[in-house]
């Protein structure tokens, strides 16, 4: 079977024909949309310097990963700090097992689930990696059935990218509902918060 390529990662599988575009500032009631609800914010990593993971990294062996800088790790309590003073809790907070997700989710909400169909899409199989869109876009469905309360993903720029067809800067996100057709999903806002 084929590899999945980060250019097919970016516009093959459920995510085909999407340009990844960039997002621009948060709109002016963000903390109106979170109350409301039936979403699901989505944020890329905090900063964690270089590109991709050295050969042979483990996810279960931090030490074997690109990690979060100091910038990265006061990236990530920023983040937590701004949904405390706007009175914000999420109902669930999931990550990609990646230690860069991981922490930057413990540090900004306290705790985080680790979920594989978060993962970085580098290196998987075409089949795979539309398995995953297809879990994640399930999971996004369910989230938006339940309004006044919303979810917090913690991932990578490519799963973004497949979800939305948009960039995100590390440590920012977009707020999203299922699409009208699946994905890519719908941006209620870009998530710049720190």
């Amino acid at each position: 079977m084929p590899v999945l390529t980060r250019r097919q990662a970016l516009l093959g599988g459920l995510g085909a024909g999407l340009v990844a575009r960039p997002l621009r500032a948060a709109g002016p009631d963000l903390p109106a949309l979170l109350r409301q609800g039936g979403a699901v914010a989505v944020f890329r990593h905090a900063l964690a310097p270089g590109t991709f993971d050295p050969p042979g990294f483990l996810l279960g062996q931090c030490a074997t990963q690109r990690n979060l800088s100091d910038a990265g790790r006061a990236q990530a309590r920023a983040l937590g700090e701004w949904f405390t003073r706007q009175g914000l809790r999420p109902a669930r907070v999931r990550s990609s097992p990646w230690c860069r997700c991981m922490d930057t989710a413990t540090l900004a909400f306290g705790t985080a689930q680790a979920w594989p169909a978060l993962g970085s899409p580098t290196g998987l199989q075409i089949d795979a990696r539309a398995q995953q869109l297809r879990e994640l876009q399930t999971a996004l469905v369910q989230a938006a059935g339940r309004a006044g309360s919303f979810e917090v993903w913690v991932t990578h720029m490519f799963v973004i990218a497949d979800l939305t067809g948009a960039n995100t800067d590390s440590g920012d996100g977009v707020l999203i509902v299922p699409g009208a057709s699946g994905l890519p999903a719908r941006v209620l806002a870009p998530l710049d918060l720190t």
